[in-house]
């Protein structure tokens, strides 16, 4: 993947567009969260993105993250990386296909009834996974087409907006919801914004890797933040009431503003966003398994792939898997998703911190700037709000479990996971 490629996949792997914000409008008001958009990049996404700029061009390697904790904190915490971020895949992936089969329902109700919408979703993973086989060059280049046709509604939305608006008052702008629910809304922003790891995982199936993350981070970092706060603005300046948002409530704002064919011109967008986040999120996901199993931390048959360079069962293996967790409802992927995705990003963190110290030689094409200090700086802020995210998900239930007992469960199974392939590997190497 050459720069554009890498930059419209990443967009996908973090937004998508504006779809999924519809919530924090609803949990917090306009008002909110227009500051919540604002200023959660700057102690989220703009860190988060400094460490992936740095580490993923000074160790352009398949497996990205994966292998940056390993080398730095070594097998176990690599290990658990691994574990951790496949976990949370399990929930993060099914949200996708969720947002997907939401939209196809505003389409047409009867077509996601029942078990159908169960079905459509099905559709969504097994349509992703043939074009995941096709290479990592197919899925960049797709993503550059679909962020066309998935924003193009909006700049119509927008300006029909701000026309309707026509410099006359502040609109909703100002209006509260009934019970704002600021936790929730902090926890779905988090979620709009996380991911910027993910394309670390296909290093060696970009091109000049070494300055194109860091381009392609920074990039997308500005670009996710504008395709969210002008269309939020804009519905906001043209007076819709921000308790009528939840998601997929963009169709609604757009057959108010602009009549039914812009609606249906969301619909599509809405559809081709499940299907544009959950396309490239696959094809970095599934490079993880194949790197654990090239350290002998994960079956041998991971190895196994195509002339295209896929890694081809670890792709029908994930897919089968991901499946699993497509019956949560949305609020409830989110909660999960942030608590297990928190975890394992704090151990990025610490291997930046870790490798500048053991490695001060290591060529590093970009830097976190500001010496150590700053190195040190850029995990505080993503830190605290995990912090606050683990907070907010206390009284979440999952499987019967609390969301936090849930999340050590699967920390310590990792752990006892571990232990038993590192036995199997020692015996096998015997």
């Amino acid at each position: 993947m050459r720069l554009l490629p890498l930059l419209g996949a990443t967009y996908f792997m973090v937004a998508g567009g504006p779809y999924g914000l519809e919530d924090i409008i609803g949990k917090a008001g306009y008002g909110r969260a227009l500051l919540l958009l604002a200023i959660i990049p700057l102690i989220w996404s703009l860190p988060t993105s400094l460490m992936v700029g740095e580490l993923a061009s000074s160790i352009p390697a398949e497996g990205g993250f994966y292998v940056w904790v390993r080398r730095a904190l070594g097998r176990f915490w690599g290990f658990q990386e691994a574990w951790l971020s496949l976990a949370a895949s399990v929930f993060d992936m099914a949200i996708y296909p969720t947002i997907f089969v939401l939209y196809l329902g505003r389409l047409a109700p009867a077509w996601t009834a029942g078990n159908l919408g169960v079905f459509w979703k099905l559709a969504v993973v097994l349509g992703c996974t043939l074009w995941n086989l096709t290479g990592a060059k197919a899925v960049g280049q797709s993503a550059v087409a679909l962020f066309c046709v998935l924003l193009a509604p909006f700049v119509i939305l927008i300006t029909a907006g701000l026309w309707t608006w026509h410099g006359h008052g502040t609109g909703a702008l100002l209006q509260s919801v009934g019970v704002p629910d600021l936790a929730g809304a902090i926890s779905v922003t988090m979620w709009n914004y996380m991911g910027w790891d993910n394309a670390s995982t296909v290093a060696q199936e970009v091109e000049d890797p070494q300055h194109n993350y860091p381009r392609a981070m920074l990039g997308a970092t500005a670009l996710v933040a504008f395709t969210y706060i002008l269309p939020l603005l804009a519905v906001a300046l043209a007076g819709l009431a921000p308790d009528q948002f939840s998601t997929g409530a963009w169709t609604d704002a757009a057959h108010i503003l602009a009549g039914p064919l812009l609606a249906l011109a969301v619909v599509a967008g809405g559809m081709i966003n499940g299907v544009g986040m959950f396309n490239p999120l696959m094809m970095s996901i599934t490079r993880v398994p194949f790197a654990m199993a090239e350290d002998g931390q994960a079956p041998e048959v991971l190895l196994h792939r195509t002339k295209l360079g896929v890694p081809w069962v670890s792709v029908l293996a994930c897919a089968a898997i991901w499946g699993l967790a497509l019956r949560f409802t949305f609020e409830r992927l989110i909660s999960i998703d942030l608590v297990l995705y928190g975890a394992s990003l704090i151990l990025e963190f610490v291997a930046l911190v870790v490798l500048r110290r053991r490695e001060p030689n290591l060529h590093r094409p970009f830097r976190v700037p500001g010496g150590m200090s700053g190195v040190i700086a850029v995990g505080i802020g993503p830190t605290l709000l995990i912090a606050f995210a683990l907070w907010a998900a206390r009284n979440e239930q999952v499987l019967g479990l609390n969301a936090l007992l849930f999340a050590a469960t699967v920390g310590i199974a990792g752990a006892a996971v571990y232990g038993v392939t590192e036995l199997v590997r020692r015996r096998t190497q015997a």
